[in-house]
């Protein structure tokens, strides 16, 4: 049910640390250090079952199995993972002589489903792909029946792969490949799902601001029988942001190890405002650009018409996606220079390629670093956009926010740099990130098609003149124009509102508009749109006063203020979050205040 008051059942994850642990049956406190070590046992076992089982799955007829869901008597396969792997037979092997409860083995083949039915799109695309592959050429010819086609970037990626499949044949393949043609099997994460496992393997209760998870972990790196597995009992903290909030059910959570030790990463339900899609009349757009992570403008729905008044939000992004953009072509820099001193260690002296080796281990070891660095930066961008987009459309009092649909968003042609910024991971967390923000604040979240969306008009739907550049826009015929982010912003908008009624649903997704329709978009001069905030700037004396100097006396040095920046406002540093929670943290402000000893009496 939807309508005024009406709420909806939403998920969302975080992550926190256990501050001790003790065991469950002695009430002993046991060191986080020994837990990390016991954990770390358990996932070195998941991850070796895992990877045997997906080995010896690597077959076409597994993914044949996958692609018609349906097991040996014709059923159809379970949504559970660890059900269907149960239904097919499909289970790990251990070592002789190991014991590991059937509890560890649901988490096992539940991460290996989860793997595998995802590598089964990716199977069915290759088979479509190589069957219009000409290995003499390197070129895939163009679908023929609208079930083949596949968005441009992953046709991309595959043909690359075809390429290096008939470069290892000499040219000579079948008709059509499969996955396990062309790719290795793939790595299982050293992870442990725990929400495929029940009361008997671990359970989590809630008690005034904690989390306590109980959990069996091996004493030993072989555990031979069941009294070599032990429950802990470990204790969390809830991290401040999620004080208050009407959380219904927390979920087990997914044990990690990083550098810092043991990692819960959680899910949790509560329940959030459910808008009604339909009875929108304010939709904000947001549009994704090369040159910052979002912009944003919005469309009203009036008695008579749409109107904009076509003036948007840009968001500023300090910096970070430069910075992201720089990280990315460093560790493509970094995998390039690792893959050519593979190849020239392959054919190289014993001695030679012990240490064309370590150099490779170097360079493996930067851009794992890169890559981490590149994540946290991510998460920080996504997140805080999220807010400040949740809050703009709030103060507009909006109802819905219409994101492109990313499956159809691919930016060519626009030099190195720029096509380097589009392509950054940052926009699908975003998306992701303003869809869980929006939801807190009762607001829909729905994507729409990207294409021609910066390049026609959203009042006469003609292209679009760029009179001054890449950056800006201009209807002589609608006499309308500005930002080119913020017109595409008004047409993401207006497709939300046209195709409000039409939009599908599926689970685990946001709501989708898969046709763009046009309506004309009247420019306004009336204000719909909140006022951003402006900083102001600190008050700075550039004039020194003219003094007549005495004789006998030493002058008084007068040293000038300094030059006041965009950055020297007089807006309070929010206090800081808490270190699981998934709040995005602001930067403090960098200029600091001229001290009055500094000023000039």
């Amino acid at each position: 049910m939807t309508g005024p008051g009406s709420t909806a059942p939403r998920q969302f994850a975080f992550t926190t640390r256990a501050y001790t642990a003790v065991d469950d049956a002695t009430c002993e406190p046991i060191g986080l250090d020994d837990v990390d070590t016991r954990v770390g046992w358990l996932l070195d076992l998941i991850t070796a079952a895992g990877a045997e089982l997906v080995s010896r799955l690597w077959q076409p007829a597994t993914f044949d199995v996958l692609a018609a869901g349906l097991d040996r008597q014709d059923r159809k396969l379970p949504a559970q993972g660890h059900v269907a792997a149960a239904r097919l037979g499909w289970n790990p092997n251990y070592p002789d002589g190991i014991y590991v409860p059937s509890r560890v083995t649901r988490v096992v083949t539940a991460q290996v489903m989860a793997t595998l039915r995802t590598l089964t799109h990716r199977d069915t695309a290759i088979t479509a792909l190589s069957a219009r592959f000409d290995p003499a050429t390197g070129a895939v010819a163009p679908p023929t029946e609208p079930a083949d086609y596949v968005p441009p970037g992953f046709a991309r990626g595959v043909r690359r792969q075809l390429i290096a499949h008939a470069r290892r044949t000499d040219g000579a393949q079948a008709t059509r490949l499969r996955i396990t043609d062309v790719q290795e099997p793939p790595r299982m994460a050293a992870m442990a799902r725990l929400s495929a496992v029940d009361r008997q393997l671990a359970q989590i209760a809630v008690t005034d601001r904690e989390l306590v998870l109980t959990v069996k972990l091996p004493t030993s790196p072989f555990p031979a029988g069941r009294a070599q597995w032990r429950r802990v009992r470990l204790t969390a903290a809830i991290p401040n942001h999620l004080h208050g909030r009407p959380v219904i059910e927390w979920h087990l959570p997914t044990l990690i190890l990083d550098r810092k030790g043991l990692l819960w990463r959680c899910a949790a339900t509560e329940l959030v405002s459910a808008g009604d899609l339909e009875l929108a009349t304010v939709a904000v757009g947001v549009d994704w650009s090369p040159s910052t992570l979002g912009a944003a403008a919005i469309t009203t729905d009036h008695p008579d018409g749409l109107v904009s008044d076509y003036r948007g939000w840009t968001y500023d992004d300090r910096g970070l996606g430069i910075k992201l953009a720089r990280l990315q072509a460093e560790g493509q820099l970094l995998h390039a220079k690792a893959a050519r001193l593979t190849r020239l260690a392959a054919t190289a002296p014993p001695q030679v390629r012990a240490e064309l080796e370590a150099k490779i281990a170097v360079l493996n070891e930067h851009r794992t670093a890169v890559g981490a660095k590149r994540g946290w930066i991510n998460r920080e961008l996504a997140f805080h956009f999220a807010r400040q987009a949740t809050e703009y459309a709030s103060a507009a009092h909006a109802q819905v926010i219409a994101v492109e649909d990313l499956t159809t968003l691919e930016t060519r042609d626009h030099g190195r740099v720029n096509n380097n910024r589009a392509a950054q991971s940052a926009r699908r967390k975003a998306a992701a990130a303003l869809a869980h923000a929006a939801a807190g604040a009762g607001i829909t979240v729905v994507s729409v098609p990207s294409r021609g969306s910066s390049a026609w008009c959203p009042g006469c739907d003609e292209p679009l003149a760029r009179p001054g550049g890449y950056h800006t826009a201009w209807c002589s015929r609608c006499r309308v124009g500005g930002n080119r982010d913020h017109v595409a912003g008004v047409n993401l908008a207006k497709r939300a509102l046209l195709g409000r009624g039409k939009a599908t649903r599926r689970r685990g997704q946001m709501p989708a508009v898969r046709v763009a329709e046009h309506a004309p978009v009247r420019p306004s001069r009336d204000k719909h749109a909140p006022t951003p905030s402006r900083p102001r700037h600190r008050r700075v004396r550039h004039s020194l006063p003219t003094v007549t100097q005495r004789m006998g006396v030493n002058p008084k040095q007068h040293v000038p203020a300094p030059q006041a920046s965009v950055w020297d406002t007089v807006k309070p540093t929010p206090p800081q979050s808490d270190a699981g929670s998934r709040d995005t943290r602001l930067s403090p402000t960098s200029a600091t205040p001229v001290a009055d000893s500094m000023r000039s009496t």
